[in-house]
């Protein structure tokens, strides 16, 4: 073997991990929404949390990019530390399907009709033809995604393929095959597959090298078996490099993987040792084949699980104890960067997050708005400390969404994310506007102010209906419920019209001298902060109708004509009978 067959099997590794990561990008895309669904249904249910880690793993073929999400999750106080370890169980079994998909390459030339049609030779170059097809003509976004499949599983294939074809020089090599009477040594065998694994940081990887060597080379069982526990073990590098610089329960959940790893082989190795020591089996002399391979890591993971599953627990307080608490106090990150690693959970996460600020938004206009009939200090205090975590939310989604737009993502999570900018903007403001009626209200208190009684009850009218607009348009964002959406806009409309009459009325009082040119202020910006929430609602709500109309184009539905609208016009009138104001004589003193 040359240095030109090193160089092929360095390109072979290289195409082979470039196929894993544009088929694990596009079966996410191709999932989309029920991935999400499935992340967010971890729960404290071990079972299902196993079968989750699990199924995840399967989709991105990485149990270390799971730990990862994991770590973020946890750091980012999403996830609790105990929903972690089933989860972390599942996804090391989930990571075998790789390992299977490449155990096709094991079928021989000699096998009939049908089997040589499944081997990646034969259908790889097929697929990879009809994936670039559907990625150039296709104008689905769904199609491109499973075009990118095709085209990913083409390319893993043919890597596989080129690192067999690169390692086919060492099977004529006497040093290669004291190299194997070496490895037979189980201890060699385990460091050796433990530390590959941890250079290229992917033990599907490292798998699908030690099952291109078995498809040239003669490796033996008992050679095979230690170096898949090995690489087992050397997996847990990734999740150990992500858990620098994270809170301590973050790091606990890299102890946990790095825990159950060597529980599991701490077990089995010496098993294996004492096995083959005592009944000396002939099989474990034997060439073991890519099929093989697959089987022992399955049989393997399987193994484990059900040998550790019951002792989740244990293995949590192992974390904690290897990991004690910081004295130091550190707070949860909003969303932490590692979430990155799965695009379309990210974006789930990113709305969750945006649904706790718009929380907060909620509380501070509501307290705000009570705040102008009846003043209370520690309310006023709360919604000053809401503000600055609004502002916060606002800096740090903005920040991570811009980052996860760079990502590859299916046309859905790129709709959410433009939605979610425009709103995220839109509940800040609102936020805002409820800081500066508190300001009003304080002002109100402190200069002993009080506004005529005609133009409370305007008042009244005004955040009664801003009120239900802001808790309508809520709801519908929180679930994403477009019929709801579509009523905020005659509501709307009836806000505005509200506030031009009752502007109206106070300039009239204003001229009448029964109120004053400071009053006058107070009450004219509290009209508009309230109009100006009206407002944002309205945009939030064309927000959700654009997610799932894509063709709408948010001015010229603004300025259509409303009165062809059958929908908007019963809305309006509806609205219109509940909030209206009328000009009434003034007999109030002027307060000033």
């Amino acid at each position: 073997m040359d240095i030109f067959s090193i160089f092929t099997l360095l390109g072979g590794l290289a195409f082979f991990l470039y196929g894993i990561s544009i088929m694990s990008s596009g079966l996410e895309k191709v999932a989309g929404g029920r991935l999400e669904q499935m992340l967010k249904k971890m729960t404290s249910n071990p079972i299902k949390s196993f079968l989750l880690g699990a199924g995840i793993t399967a989709i991105i073929q990485s149990s270390s990019a799971v730990t990862v999400m994991l770590i973020g999750l946890v750091n980012s106080g999403i996830m609790n530390l105990s929903q972690t370890v089933s989860v972390i169980i599942g996804a090391n079994l989930g990571t075998t399907i790789t390992a299977w998909m490449l155990s096709l390459t094991a079928i021989q030339e000699s096998a009939g009709l049908l089997f040589k049609l499944m081997k990646p030779e034969t259908f790889s170059p097929v697929l990879g033809f009809i994936g670039i097809l559907l990625i150039l003509a296709s104008k689905s976004n769904k199609r491109k995604n499973i075009g990118t499949i095709f085209m990913g599983f083409a390319i893993l294939m043919f890597g596989m393929v080129v690192m067999a074809d690169s390692m086919s020089p060492l099977a004529d090599m006497p040093g290669f095959r004291n190299a194997m009477i070496a490895f037979s040594n189980p201890l060699l065998g385990f460091l050796v597959g433990m530390l590959l694994t941890m250079v290229i940081q992917s033990s599907s990887a490292s798998i699908g090298i030690l099952q291109a060597l078995t498809l040239v080379c003669s490796v033996s069982w008992g050679v095979a078996i230690p170096i898949i526990l090995g690489q087992n073990l050397g997996t847990c590098i990734s999740a150990v490099l992500a858990s620098i610089g994270v809170n301590t329960n973050a790091k606990r959940v890299a102890g946990i993987h790095v825990i159950y790893n060597i529980l599991s082989v701490g077990i089995c190795l010496p098993l294996f040792i004492l096995y083959s020591l005592i009944f000396k089996p002939e099989f474990l002399l034997t060439d073991i084949n890519a099929f093989g391979v697959a089987v022992f890591h399955t049989v393997y993971n399987i193994f484990t699980a059900l040998m550790l599953f019951p002792f989740a627990k244990l293995i949590e307080t192992l974390a904690i104890k290897c990991i004690p608490e910081k004295k130091e106090f550190r707070q949860n990150v909003l969303l932490d960067d590692r979430l990155l690693l799965a695009p379309t959970f990210a974006v789930s996460e990113a709305y969750r997050q945006t649904i706790k600020m718009a929380e907060l938004v909620e509380y501070n206009f509501i307290f705000a708005s009570k705040m102008l009939k009846s003043y209370h200090q520690k309310k006023a205090e709360q919604i000053k400390e809401n503000e600055i975590k609004i502002d916060t939310y606002e800096d740090k989604l903005d920040s991570f969404l811009l980052k996860l737009s760079g990502k590859e993502l299916s046309e859905e999570d790129n709709n959410r994310i433009s939605q979610l900018l425009l709103i995220i903007g839109d509940y800040e403001r609102i936020g805002d506007h409820a800081t500066n009626i508190l300001k009003i209200s304080e002002k109100f208190k402190e200069e002993d102010k009080k506004l005529s009684q005609d133009a409370i009850e305007e008042l009244k009218v005004i955040v009664h209906a801003v009120s239900e607009i802001f808790a309508m348009a809520f709801e519908a964002y929180k679930t994403d419920n477009v019929q709801l959406a579509r009523e905020v806009e005659p509501l709307e409309a009836v806000i505005k019209k509200i506030v031009r009459k009752v502007k109206n009325h106070h300039i009239q009082r204003l001229k009448d001298g029964l109120c004053t040119a400071e009053l006058s202020f107070m009450f004219s910006d509290l009209l508009n902060d309230f109009r100006r929430v009206a407002a944002h609602c309205g945009n939030i709500a064309t927000s959700i109708i654009q997610l799932y109309d894509n063709t709408l184009d948010k001015h010229e539905y603004n300025h259509r004509n409303k009165d062809e609208d059958i929908e908007f016009v019963s809305k309006y009138q509806d609205y219109k009978s509940r909030y209206s104001v009328s000009k009434n004589k003034e007999t109030t003193e002027i307060h000033a």
